[in-house]
């Protein structure tokens, strides 16, 4: 019997779709790496019956970065990042051993389905899939296709069954389009990163960020916070004033009137009107008009819009919202949550995904209504090609869903209620009055039908005191007539709904990566998150957009990033080059990186006036090594010891307390030890500053996590003061994981010799 291997992206995707394959008749077990399932069962494909099985990856298998020794920030020069420096793919989780868990199970199988996420991202994963498993397969029999592609929008029996039966081939265009963006973003972005964080840190001491890092679309993205800022800072207000009226007709409320010259920015004039119309000591109606009006009801919702209602509706992160999405869309209650098409496709089942919902509590009986009244066409959106817009697939209550998503689900269902209910009427009534020579007008509203803002009740025409009952040629009693004074206000700084507009406007991202970069500036300090969702600049992240303007503007403008993004979906249609694209753009971003290089005293200026020098912050904490004068401890993220005679910086663990050890020194280096405390569970390591910024051996990295408290560190070399010999076990057993036992060798010290893993003799002075 021949083996078909499907593979989904996530544990519980896999488990919902081969529940449905198999009619819950498959059987499961765990994969090796404890993450993954393994779903079993028989069935028919391609007219022969078969064993299915049924798993998944986490996410990406591999990740690209740079090979080995272009991952040191120290011996690596930035600039050799952009072509000198290879590339490969790394397992995104090595403690997932996915590859090796995908080969074990797909050894010997026949045919491979694949059921990756229906995107760009979904298409690459497909082929970081296919690669890691085709070297296994069985060989293909004659000419037959052996790899196949699902292409799904929702995790429902219907949907499910149908991809099936409609199986494609992956896109390698697509795929090839996510590498390029890849390695675009990993270049650029860790070139940048790398020198003006070393450039920076080196020199200030109170940035309070502990990467100052670049992105092609992050940057441009804290451009538009930044420019926002701006705005508010040079806006200067500008007085003017309004002519406000009152008038009433026998014993009804006074009606307060909008002047027709809506402002002006001279007092005089202003009072000048104000005499002109207090002439008249009654108002005249002109003219009453009538007008029916619809607000209309909502398109098919898509991402950018889901996310834009989550930030300034439900006071929802875009970050945490699509978490909440695919955490909806994978339980089967959503459709797939990343699309940028507005327009349901021709044979969309609206009924059927509206019968679900006739019997909620909450819209139960507004549905029931449209189902026996009929539906109305949606309004007609834009079809990008990619998904269905986002639709409820199956009704829900809160206790099923939690607070925030059922708070998402909610909204989710209400907008897809609306597309399909009539649209909201309401009359509006406009009466027209002159006071002398001036004219002044009032307006109402009164709803006629509710239509779709039944289900959106926010959107809902307010209801409003009714005006009285009038017709050309009335006048009315003037009450009051005067001359009001008021300022220009500045704009608000951006809201993340306002953000996302603008970034999708510009090109800058994706449905799928917009959270991602908004996300970042945030983590990165360079904005703080305000109160209604604003985002509010820090000093750091204006400081280093005016430093990009000032430099080059295109390194934060939207511009570039958006031709860029622009090729990349050429490349998605198979209608540019891979390598051509890769090759140019990174072109244009080196010799931009070389002149940001030289002109980087045009930035340090403008960080000079809002940060201060390395050397007057902190406060003395150890000895340095080489000068043995006291190094100040910088507390600021990142952490970190600076010693201004040398005119050094040494980096130190992150996310804990640090305190001197004991005025103990590193019998390598001389350098003072300091005692690093974790925050969350106390436990406390001893730390070399030198021999963690700077590894002493080839194969440890930068920064290595210690492994072992300092009370399961035993000395081993007689002869030796303890604390050398502690500290000898701390920086070679724990920092390098290596054993140590004295050796009797003549030609070193043989108090000083080791014995690594390996067996391999190694004397410490030397090899140091």
């Amino acid at each position: 019997m021949r083996t078909v291997f499907m593979v989904a992206e996530k544990p519980s995707l896999a488990q919902s779709i081969a529940k449905i394959l198999s009619k819950g008749s498959c059987s499961s077990r765990k994969g090796l790496n404890g993450a993954c399932s393994v779903h079993e069962y028989t069935g028919s494909f391609m007219g022969q019956n078969v064993r299915f099985k049924m798993t998944s990856v986490c996410g990406h298998v591999m990740s690209l970065d740079f090979i080995g020794k272009y991952n040191n920030w120290d011996k690596v020069d930035p600039a050799e990042l952009f072509s000198k420096a290879p590339t490969e793919k790394k397992e995104a989780n090595p403690k997932l051993n996915m590859v090796k868990f995908l080969q074990v199970e797909a050894k010997g199988c026949d045919y491979v389905v694949l059921w990756l996420d229906c995107d760009k991202e979904g298409e690459n994963i497909c082929f970081e899939v296919l690669d890691a498993i085709q070297p296994l397969m069985n060989k293909s029999y004659g000419n037959d296709c052996t790899v196949y592609r699902a292409k799904f929008s929702s995790i429902t029996d219907t949907d499910i069954c149908n991809a099936m039966n409609r199986l494609g081939e992956p896109n390698r265009n697509e795929a090839l389009s996510v590498d390029a963006r890849q390695e675009l973003d990993l270049r650029i972005g860790c070139a940048f990163t790398r020198f003006q964080t070393k450039y920076f840190q080196g020199k200030y001491g109170n940035l309070d960020s502990s990467l100052i890092s670049f992105g092609p679309c992050q940057t441009p993205t804290l451009g538009f916070c930044v420019e926002r800022h701006d705005k508010i800072q040079s806006f200067k207000p500008e007085a003017y004033w309004v002519i406000q009226a009152k008038v009433f007709k026998g014993k009804d409320s006074p009606l307060t009137l909008d002047w027709d010259r809506v402002r002006v920015f001279d007092r005089d004039v202003g009072q000048m009107f104000v005499n002109m119309a207090k002439t008249a000591k009654e108002a005249k109606v002109d003219s009453v008009s009538k007008k029916e009006k619809a607000k209309q009801r909502p398109i098919a919702l898509n991402t950018v819009e889901m996310l834009r209602v989550a930030s300034s509706a439900l006071g929802m992160a875009p970050q945490h919202t699509m978490q909440i999405a695919e955490r909806l869309y994978t339980q089967g209650y959503i459709s797939y949550p990343r699309t940028e098409t507005t327009h349901y496709p021709e044979n969309f089942d609206l009924k059927g995904t509206l019968k679900q919902q006739a019997n909620s509590s909450f819209w139960g009986e507004t549905v029931k209504a449209l189902l026996s009244e009929g539906i109305n066409r949606p309004k007609k959106g834009v079809d990008v090609g990619d998904h269905p817009p986002i639709t409820p697939m199956r009704a829900a209550s809160e206790s099923e869903l939690g607070s925030d998503g059922w708070r998402l689900y909610d909204y989710i269902t209400r907008h897809f209620i609306a597309t399909v209910s009539p649209d909201c009427k309401y009359l509006q009534t406009t009466i027209s009055f002159s006071i002398g020579t001036e004219s002044f007008t009032c307006s109402g509203k009164t709803l006629i039908s509710a239509g779709y803002t039944e289900v959106m009740p926010w959107q809902g025409i307010a209801q409003e005191e009714a005006l009285p009952v009038c017709e050309r040629g009335d006048t009315f009693t003037v009450d009051e007539i005067k001359l009001l004074e008021k300022q220009t206000n500045p704009p608000d700084y951006l809201t993340e709904a306002e953000l996302i507009t603008l970034m999708e406007k510009h090109g800058i991202g994706t449905d799928a990566s917009i959270p991602v970069h908004i996300n970042n500036i945030c983590q990165r300090n360079y904005v703080t998150v305000e109160s209604g969702r604003k985002l509010k600049p820090t000093n750091l992240g204006i400081v280093l957009v005016h430093g990009y303007y000032k430099i080059d503007a295109d390194l934060v403008l939207p511009t570039i990033r958006s031709a860029v993004e622009k090729l990349l979906n050429l490349i998605a249609l198979g209608k540019a080059n891979f390598h051509q694209v890769l090759q140019h753009t990174l072109d244009i971003f080196k010799r931009k990186f070389h002149y940001f290089v030289d002109s980087i005293a045009g930035m340090d200026e403008l960080m000079e006036v809002s940060f201060s020098p390395i050397a007057a912050t902190g406060k003395p904490l150890s000895r340095c090594g080489k000068c043995h004068r006291f190094m100040k401890y910088i507390q600021a993220k990142p952490s970190r010891l600076h010693c201004s005679h040398c005119d050094e910086t040494y980096s130190l663990p992150q996310n804990g307390a640090i305190k001197l050890y004991k005025e103990l020194k590193c019998p390598l280096d001389e350098f003072e030890l300091v005692l690093w405390t974790s925050g969350s569970r106390g436990k406390s390591y001893p730390v070399c500053p030198y021999c963690f910024s700077n590894p002493p051996f080839r194969d440890m990295k930068k920064g290595r996590r210690l492994k072992k408290p300092l009370s399961s560190v035993k000395p081993h070399f007689p002869g030796y003061a303890s604390h050398n010999l502690i500290h000898i076990a701390i920086k070679y057993s724990i920092l390098c994981r290596i054993q140590i036992a004295p050796i009797q060798i003549r030609a070193c010290d043989p108090l000083r010799a080791i014995v690594s893993l390996d067996r391999t003799r190694v004397c410490v002075r030397c090899h140091g």
